[in-house]
């Protein structure tokens, strides 16, 4: 690369998966005048750096002709992905029509031939020729930009050679199944790409900033650093700052997942995208809007989708060696014996067109495919949703799992754990308490709420309750004046003996939220609440400890809380971490030789589900969690994530008996066809038998009950 060098981006349309992006970069390498190429999947763009003279015309000819279609962008702007407002539905897009025309001629097809037999095989032809054209076409390009054994000539040789031995309905049903799996995983990379979109939702579209004495309206994304902005209760914080001015509870669940709401005063940080609670807040902006909190989120997540490496499919890894030996190996049955020999031409030839047909890849084809399709099948009907056969198979190497605490491994809200009565009992204590919040949204007013109301606690009315920024909230129940809030803002009202000192540090301790109440001017109990862990956690870990993997705890809550789930779970916790320490955790443990499973239910578990070798968003989470994730447990059972990890040993092992009963099928046939025991019939029952045997064996994991 010279000081010459131009960089000119592109976009490109189609890509789904890592061998689509090979596909292209090595087209693009082989223009004369091209120094490096950066193809990104999530983004649907390319960067190349060529010579002055590079013909970019060629280059977009190109990589369109391998059926990605390409255009020059100006800048890195216009590069990024589009909000795609009023985008065309996915049945609109090209390769929809495509698969829908072809399954159409296929089914129109097989109709003539039902009611005209002489005209079904020509009739298949044609169905068949509107898929496979479009293919082969796409085919030959990747052939003759530098991929010769592609995906699209594992297909076009399979659909010739059924054709070849009489199977054009076989070579028609394949050919609409190949595009429907193309068509699918485009939907799910677009889904993906939306996703990541979706993020700079969080942030609002406009913020309110102190300009010459009065407050102006401006877009949120003009915000320069240094700007003072005003935050009212309940909006989104448009920009990170720190706090110049006010008090409130900032709820940081996008950004950290700390589980309860965070007391902000002057001096302290806040990020874009939280959302401001009790009261105003004015802020300093500390950070442009290209290098907020929620804009590092986005470029951590594409980053690392792009540093993935997806294992590839089985059937491409296999037909750089298999395809074209299987073709070379019949050519020479059908010429060396005759033209060496003197052999006869017709008895070679019938042996060169069985071992096609035993060459053929209709098992191998559906071994993998059935055995996934099942598995995926059998998880679905148990809440265990995973995206795509790759991810399945990936799931079952994990040697570590990485797991959220807040939703994940703890129910995601704070109850009542203790009733510490003093000076009323603990009925009356709850009473006070819930009459006091009973209006409130708080987290912890609902909890106490609910927790009367499950003790069956009266309720009487309350007046004039006002919530005291930082302190808690005071009013008047049944006349008597009642103030709940922290320890210190209560001790201001009534001390606390050295006792309930003492309790108040041992719930705190546990990494409990402590409230206490006073009453009359008394103590009259305290009340602490926090985040527990779901019914079935300690033994969802168990379950994966026992099956070799290592949980370990990744968290944004603060310490006290986090060591004390870690230890009612026998897990190892690392707390106070924002995304990008967790998406460092999880490379690091990669780095040490783990292949890493990523558990969590929230935006600011996006980065590190997308960096794991395995994302797992458990139910309840949000859209971006489950879209970032390869992998979903709808029931929200920690149980479930020992489960999908047995599935996916299920499924595998499935996979590899289908495969040696495919290949050792077609083992003995092609040593008894080239000894003439047998021949083009019994080729053709090798084949199916294997397939109905491949497939039989794949429909067992329906069966699968996800038992541990």
């Amino acid at each position: 690369m010279t000081d010459l060098s131009l960089v000119s981006r592109f976009r490109v349309e189609g890509m789904d998966c890592a061998s689509c992006a090979a596909k292209v970069d090595t087209a693009v390498r082989r223009i004369p005048g091209v120094a490096e190429v950066s193809v990104s999947i999530s983004t649907e763009t390319m960067t190349v750096t060529h010579a002055p003279g590079a013909d970019l015309k060629a280059l977009v000819r190109q990589v369109g002709g391998l059926g990605y279609p390409t255009t020059p962008v100006a800048d890195r702007a216009s590069s990024a992905p589009a909000a795609e407002e009023g985008a065309a539905p996915w049945w609109a897009a090209p390769k929809a029509r495509l698969t829908i025309l072809c399954a159409a001629a296929l089914g129109l097809a097989m109709m003539v031939g039902w009611s005209i037999p002489a005209v079904e095989t020509p009739a298949l032809l044609l169905a068949l020729a509107v898929g496979l054209v479009p293919i082969a076409r796409r085919a030959v390009s990747a052939a003759l930009a530098g991929t010769p054994f592609s995906i699209e000539t594992l297909m076009t040789v399979a659909a010739v050679g059924a054709v070849f031995i009489g199977a054009a309905e076989e070579a028609a049903v394949v050919v609409v199944l190949f595009l429907v799996g193309e068509l699918l995983e485009g939907v799910a990379a677009a889904r993906a790409r939306a996703s990541i979109r979706s993020l700079a939702a969080l942030v609002p579209a406009v913020a309110r900033v102190e300009r010459n004495g009065g407050l102006e309206e401006v877009p949120a994304t003009s915000l320069p650093v240094g700007a003072v902005v005003l935050v009212r209760p309940g909006d989104r914080i448009p920009a990170d700052g720190t706090v110049l001015t006010g008090e409130s509870a900032v709820d940081e669940a996008p950004v950290t997942g700390e589980s309860l709401p965070k007391r902000k005063a002057a001096g302290d940080p806040v990020f874009a995208g939280t959302v401001n609670g009790d009261g105003a807040l004015r802020l300093r902006v500390t950070a442009s809007a290209e290098d907020n909190t929620i804009a590092r989120v986005v470029r951590l997540v594409e980053e690392a989708q792009e540093r993935k490496a997806p294992t590839e499919r089985l059937i491409d890894r296999f037909a750089r060696v298999y395809t074209p030996a299987v073709i070379a190996v019949a050519a020479l049955v059908a010429v060396a014996p005759p033209l060496v020999a003197g052999g006869d031409w017709s008895e070679w030839t019938y042996k060169a067109l069985a071992l096609l047909l035993i060459g053929c890849p209709c098992a191998l084809v559906i071994s993998t495919p059935a055995a996934v399709a099942a598995g995926l099948a059998a998880g679905a009907r148990r809440g265990l949703l995973v995206k795509g056969g790759a991810v399945l198979e990936q799931v079952g190497g994990l040697t570590a799992v990485a797991l959220d605490k807040t939703g994940t491994l703890t129910e995601g809200r704070p109850r009542v754990t203790d009733v510490l009565p003093a000076a009323a009992d603990e009925r009356a204590v709850l009473s006070y308490a819930a009459a006091l919040g009973a209006e409130s949204a708080h987290p912890l007013a609902r909890a106490i709420l609910a927790e009367a109301q499950a003790r069956k606690a009266p309720l009487p009315p309350s007046f004039g309750s006002t919530a005291l920024p930082g302190k808690g909230v005071e009013g008047k129940v049944g006349g008597v004046p009642v103030f709940l809030g922290s320890a210190a803002a209560a001790g201001e009202r009534a001390p606390l003996d050295d006792a309930q000192a003492a309790a108040v540090a041992a719930l705190a301790a546990d990494g409990k939220s402590v409230s206490v109440l006073v009453a009359g001017g008394k103590v009259a109990g305290l009340i602490a609440l926090r985040d527990e862990p779901r019914a079935d956690a300690r033994a969802g870990l168990d379950a994966l400890k026992a099956a070799g993997v290592t949980p370990v705890m990744l968290t944004g809550d603060n310490r006290t809380t986090a060591d004390a789930v870690a230890a009612t779970l026998g897990i190892e916790a690392r707390a106070e971490l924002l995304p990008e320490d967790k998406q460092r955790i999880v490379r690091e443990m990669q780095a040490s030789g783990h292949r890493v499973g990523k558990v969590g239910d929230g935006i600011n578990d996006a980065p590190a589900l997308a960096a794991a070798d395995v994302g797992i968003a458990m139910g309840g989470g949000t859209d971006v969690a489950l879209e970032t994730a390869d992998a979903a447990i709808l029931h929200g059972r920690v149980l479930d994530v020992a489960r999908l990890v047995r599935l996916s040993r299920s499924v595998m092992a499935n996979i590899r008996q289908n495969v040696a009963i495919a290949l050792g099928l077609k083992a003995v046939f092609l040593v008894t066809t080239l000894l003439g025991v047998t021949g083009l019939w019994p080729a053709i029952l090798a084949d199916t038998g294997a397939t109905v045997l491949v497939t039989a064996n794949a429909m067992r994991l329906l069966a699968w009950r996800g038992a541990l």
